[in-house]
Order: C-alpha cells, then sequence, then structure tokens
C-alpha cells in the first residue's frame, strides 16, 4: 500500500510493503529515503546521493558514483554510522508525530501494519541500535561472505570456519578452526536467529546454510542440521535452503545424496569454480580439479538443485589469462546449466595479508586492472554455451565489497 502527503511543502511517500516500510522524503530526483523492517531496524537509507545499507551488526556500507568513475563504497566510521541512523531516526520520529497530530494528513488511512512499523522504527533509538548490534554478536561468529542473491537470507551456522582453508585468494576464515556444530547446540543457534530477527523475518528470503562449505558435511552430518531447520523454520515459505558447496567435496555426494538434500528443501548450491584452469587451480590451492566441479554440478542438476557458479576475474593475471578464460569457458559449457542456474563473476579483490599478493608477486605475475577484469568477463560470457532447452543461466557481477548481512 502506497500513501501520498505533504509535509513543510515536500511530498511524502510512504510504502507499506509486505515485508518492510520504506518512507520518502522531497522531490523523487532529491528524495530522502529510509526503509525499515518491522522490527524497527534500519535497513537501506539514501541521503544526498549517497546509498547506505546497515547490516545487523549496525556496521554501515556507503556506495556511491560519480559520472565517468567505478562505483565508490567505504564502510562508515562507527560516528558516521551514527549519524546516518540519527538522521534516519529523526526524520521518522517527526514524520510519525506530524501524522498522529493532523499535521500531516495522507491521502489514505495508515493501516494497521503501518502504525505498527512507524512505532518500532521510532522506538528503535540509537541506544536500542547499539543493545541490537551487541545481541546480533552474541548469536553469530562472523559471516564471511554470501552470494549477491542471499544478502537478505537468514543465515544459519551450522559450521564455523572452512573444512579445507587452504585458497590463498580467501582470508575469510584464517581466524578459526573448522566446527560442526552438534544438533542440539544448531538448533539452539537457529532458535536464537529466530528470536533476535523477529517480525523483522518478513524482510528475509530463503535460509543459508553457513559457514563456507556447510554442505561438504557427511550426510549423516548433514541430515540432522537439516532436520533443526525445518523444525524451527517454515523452509517452504521461505524459499528453501542454500549453501555452499566447492566441487572437489561435492563431487563425493551421490545423486542419491543429492535427491535426499531436495527433498528436504536444498535449493540452490552455490559452487566457487574460480577458474577452469587445472594448473591456476592448483596455484591458488584450491582443492580439486575442474572435472570434479563438472561432475558435481551436473549430478545436483539432474536432482532438480539450482547451481550458482563463481568465477573469479583477473585471478592468475596476465600470465594464466589466456588459460583462464578458454578453461572457464569450456567448464561452465560443460556443466548443463539452464535458466534457474546463476554465473556470478567476481573481480579478485587483492589485500597484502592473503597469502595470493605474497605468492603472486614471487610468482612474477602481472595484475590486471579493472577494465581488463571486465574485458575477461566479457571474452568468458560470450563464447559460453547452453542448451537452448534449458535457457541461459542469470549471469551477474559480484563484487565482495559490498556484502552486508
Amino acid at each position: 500500500m502506497v500513501l501520498f502527503a505533504t509535509w513543510d511543502n515536500r511530498p511524502v511517500r510512504i510504502s507499506v510493503k509486505h515485508n518492510c516500510l520504506t518512507i520518502s522524503v522531497g522531490e523523487p530526483a532529491e528524495a530522502s529515503v529510509f526503509s525499515y523492517d518491522y522490527a524497527g531496524r534500519l535497513w537501506t537509507a539514501y541521503l544526498n546521493g549517497i546509498s547506505y545499507r546497515r547490516g545487523l551488526d549496525g556496521k554501515i556500507l556507503a556506495k556511491w558514483h560519480i559520472p565517468g568513475q567505478a562505483r565508490k563504497r567505504q564502510w562508515l566510521y562507527p560516528e558516521e554510522a551514527a549519524q546516518v541512523e540519527t538522521q534516519a531516526h529523526q526524520t521518522i520520529m517527526a514524520l510519525y508525530e506530524a501524522i498522529q497530530s493532523g499535521l500531516v494528513l495522507p491521502d489514505a488511512p495508515l493501516p494497521p501494519q503501518g502504525r505498527l512499523a512507524f512505532e518500532r522504527a521510532a522506538a528503535f533509538d540509537p541506544l536500542r541500535s547499539r543493545a541490537d548490534a551487541e545481541h546480533y554478536l552474541r548469536i553469530y561468529k562472523p559471516i564471511g561472505i554470501l552470494p549477491p542473491d542471499c544478502y537478505l537470507a537468514i543465515v544459519l551456522q551450522a559450521t564455523e570456519g572452512c573444512s579445507f582453508n587452504t585458497c590463498t585468494f580467501c582470508g575469510f576464515y584464517r581466524d578459526r578452526p573448522f566446527r560442526i556444530k552438534p544438533p542440539e547446540e544448531f538448533r539452539s543457534h537457529a532458535r536464537a536467529v529466530r528470536d533476535f530477527l523477529g517480525d523483522g523475518l518478513s524482510l528475509r528470503r530463503a535460509i543459508f546454510l553457513a559457514d563456507a562449505n556447510a554442505l561438504a558435511l557427511p550426510m549423516t552430518r548433514l541430515m540432522p542440521l537439516m532436520d533443526a531447520v525445518h523444525e524451527v523454520y517454515d523452509v517452504r515459505a521461505l524459499g528453501g535452503i542454500y549453501g555452499f558447496l566447492d566441487g572437489f567435496s561435492g563431487e563425493k555426494k551421490s545423486l542419491h545424496d543429492y535427491r535426499v538434500l531436495a527433498d528436504r528443501g536444498l535449493s540452490r548450491v552455490y559452487v566457487g569454480l574460480e577458474t577452469g584452469n587445472a594448473a591456476l587451480l592448483s596455484f591458488l590451492r584450491k582443492p580439486g580439479k575442474p572435472e570434479d566441479a563438472i561432475r558435481a554440478v551436473r549430478l545436483m542438476k539432474e536432482a532438480s538443485i539450482a547451481v550458482g557458479v563463481i568465477v573469479l576475474l583477473g585471478v592468475g593475471g596476465q600470465q594464466y589469462a589466456e588459460g583462464h578464460i578458454q578453461d572457464t569457458i569450456e567448464v561452465i559449457s560443460a556443466m548443463s546449466l539452464g535458466n534457474k542456474d546463476i554465473v556470478y563473476f567476481s573481480e579478485l579483490v587483492v589485500d597484502e595479508g592473503l597469502e595470493y599478493a605474497r605468492e603472486a608477486f614471487q610468482a612474477g605475475l602481472t595484475p590486471l586492472s579493472h577494465q581488463e577484469c571486465v574485458e575477461q568477463s566479457k571474452a568468458i560470457r560470450d563464447a559460453l554455451r547452453f542448451d537452448p532447452a534449458q535457457g541461459r543461466p542469470y549471469i551477474s557481477r559480484y563484487d565482495i565489497r559490498e556484502f552486508v548481512y
């Protein structure tokens, strides 16, 4: 439901959606926009040409675009994040008071859901926001990364860390050992997440079984955890269960295993292919071979599980570029992907703390520029081959620097 009003000679748009409340104040080209989940948490904001996204941990990522330049992004300092939240909170409080006092008259009565959303957002002051972020940190270990289409998923950490943790380009899980949660501990975690999100669950879609490679667990360890998810959540209503699984571990599961998992709600598996070039995979210390990923993906597809395949752009630099392009084309084309699948192109992000940075320097690799990575993406995408009967998968960019949970 969308309501329109005027406030201090500025147009106001109040959108009471099924999953969130969004307020827009000002002329469309210059409006300030705030969105809240139904627990009252600020979710997104748009102010003075800058987009803001608040994570459940209270951190805020700012993104903006300068014509002719690449998109800019920056994590705000705590004081800056507090300023954004304060401005949003003051705006929604003042607007709600004006509506209640009759100074602002929407063109239709505010529905009960909208009134409740206003009240909760107004009650979510800076003190409440800090307490909420502290509550989050008691429930979760740091969440490394999610695929872009799962940024609004309910993350449940069935495992902590990564089962092999050898990839030189990844530093997400270096600080913790791999651990599988016993079923009862995981069940308690799932309940704690549900209770923490509260009515903010309306904003969430799908369940992501984390951490890295959680789906690689043996079936005897994985199925009790899947059962616990179903005990706590309505998996079908939320849209299914999602998770990462590398091709090396994925190859160990049988077609029967994947069919059992599909029957328990597994909807999409994300496979970090990275490259179809075996020599480059070895250089990256990524376990397995490209053929493992092909076999695993084909089994998943046969079990009616959708797949997301992730390719790294720029990895291996100029020296590996040709082999990376040609072999990745062949591997993805052999996976039998269709219109329910996704191919993500993720530009390699290197910082000096990664093993990749040291090893690439020692090997004398010449890095690719951003524009060369864009061209590499186009070269692979344009040459991919898919069965017309199955359709083409969705192909998109994947920037790990924009991940916010």
